[in-house]
């Protein structure tokens, strides 16, 4: 495993091989398995394995590991998506809007974009007044905020948990 300093002095970038990206892979399928299956999985014996998972993790390849759980059945079953708007894209108001998505449980996801709108975010929540509730009393009271535009998911038709290591 080689570690590449990129041009950018917060970016290194982690290049993998093949049993690398075979560990990541089993551990996005199933990151419970024992080190002993883990290994077997992959073709190796149970010390190098988690000599290199331990080395992935260090690196920041594995960030961490998770329960995925069923919204629906935990009573969040809606998926809001907003595309939102900043007045100005100024590092001040970047800096508000972000430190203020980040304390809001609601939202699960938040991309800054290119194109027409400053962020997408993903806000999960249990019902439309539940939704309207965080627009009215946290989203909206911003003033960093030109503009929002929610969109509301009907189903889920594909969502992927394994991301590509290539």
């Amino acid at each position: 495993m080689l570690i590449e300093k990129q041009n950018w002095p917060e970016m290194t970038k982690i290049k993998l091989d093949d049993i690398d990206r075979k560990i990541i892979g089993e551990l996005q399928r199933n990151c419970r398995l024992t080190s002993q299956e883990l290994a077997d999985r992959v073709g190796l014996s149970a010390s190098p394995c988690a000599r290199r998972v331990r080395i992935l993790e260090e690196n920041g390849a594995i960030k961490g590991y998770v329960a995925v759980i069923d919204q629906a059945k935990v009573g969040l079953p809606v998926n809001v998506f907003a595309s939102v708007k900043l007045e100005r894209q100024r590092e001040e108001e970047l800096d508000t809007f972000s430190h203020a998505i980040a304390q809001w449980p609601e939202v699960a996801d938040c991309y800054l974009m290119t194109g027409q709108r400053d962020y997408l975010l993903r806000i999960v929540v249990r019902d439309l007044e539940a939704y309207e509730r965080f627009l009215k009393e946290k989203l909206t009271r911003l003033t960093c905020i030109a503009s929002i535009e929610s969109s509301f998911a009907l189903g889920e038709v594909k969502r992927s948990y394994v991301s590509r290591t290539e």
